[in-house]
């Protein structure tokens, strides 16, 4: 009866708003992990597409998860840039790309305060921060951004299209968007392609990255159900698992049988 009335309500903007805050306000205040600083559920490169990555080995690593960062920040160089990630979440890709690729400087913007703070604490580098504020209202200037990176987040916004022209007013011209989400069913995945369209930026390329996403999953599986074991407690460890995508979960047998897409997408703003 409750999971009807929430698929109900997040059919309204204010509620998928509302409902986002509260998750990650809560995630990032009761689960402030070192060594989890990453939401996203990974990605396996293509075949061909290996970069040179160097990442320490071990459990607390979270391969995967930058993988997914570091494979869609080389869409575009980001080098010397101006980067705005919405939806940064607890920092991690951002601590990632800002170390690894050299923007100019990388600015991550988060719905939760409790993420930002988190985030701000966690990852400390010169040329990095985070703020608070929503992704359908953007605290930047018109065609201040050269690159605006989203993972995995905008699914969760009351309001795509806002999002979207927003993002098309603070890039420069011959700005980039780099995103990568999913959808269930492939319905809504058309919805979301007719949106990016609708922007009326340059399409530059999509990709369908189910397949790379699921591989990830099940790679990372054992140190992901490690972490929930060591730091979420008995009684909710099985509602996290299912949000984290562990392998058996309902996210990860849909993606499995692609009832549930997941793409990569780059647009670019005419200069």
């Amino acid at each position: 009866m409750i999971k009807a009335i929430i698929y109900l309500f997040k059919r309204f903007a204010w509620f998928k708003r509302l409902n986002a805050k509260i998750t990650y306000e809560l995630l990032a205040k009761y689960i402030p992990a070192n060594d989890w600083q990453f939401m996203n559920y990974g990605y396996m490169p293509k075949p061909g597409e290996e970069k040179a990555l160097n990442l320490p080995e071990g459990p607390k690593v979270q391969k995967y998860p930058t993988q997914m960062y570091h494979y869609l920040a080389l869409k575009t160089s980001i080098e010397g840039k101006q980067v705005l990630e919405v939806g940064s979440g607890r920092g991690g890709g951002a601590r990632h790309l800002a170390a690894a690729l050299k923007p100019a400087f990388y600015t991550g913007l988060d719905l939760a305060q409790s993420a930002v703070d988190l985030a701000n604490q966690l990852n400390t580098l010169p040329n990095l921060k985070f703020i608070q504020g929503s992704a359908e209202a953007i605290p930047l200037p018109d065609n201040s951004i050269d690159v605006v990176i989203n993972v995995e987040s905008c699914h969760a916004y009351g309001s795509v299209d806002k999002f979207l022209s927003e993002v098309k007013r603070v890039l420069k011209p011959g700005g980039h968007l780099l995103l990568v989400d999913f959808r269930h069913p492939q319905k809504n995945m058309d919805i979301l392609k007719g949106q990016l369209k609708n922007t009326g930026m340059q399409w530059i390329e999509e990709e369908d990255i189910t397949d790379n996403v699921v591989r990830a999953i099940e790679a990372e599986d054992p140190a992901k159900q490690e972490r929930i074991r060591t730091l979420i407690p008995a009684k909710w460890q099985k509602l996290f698992s299912e949000f984290a995508g562990v392998v058996g979960s309902r996210f990860h047998r849909t993606l499995k049988e692609h009832s549930r897409l997941y793409y990569r997408f780059v647009l670019r703003k005419a200069a």
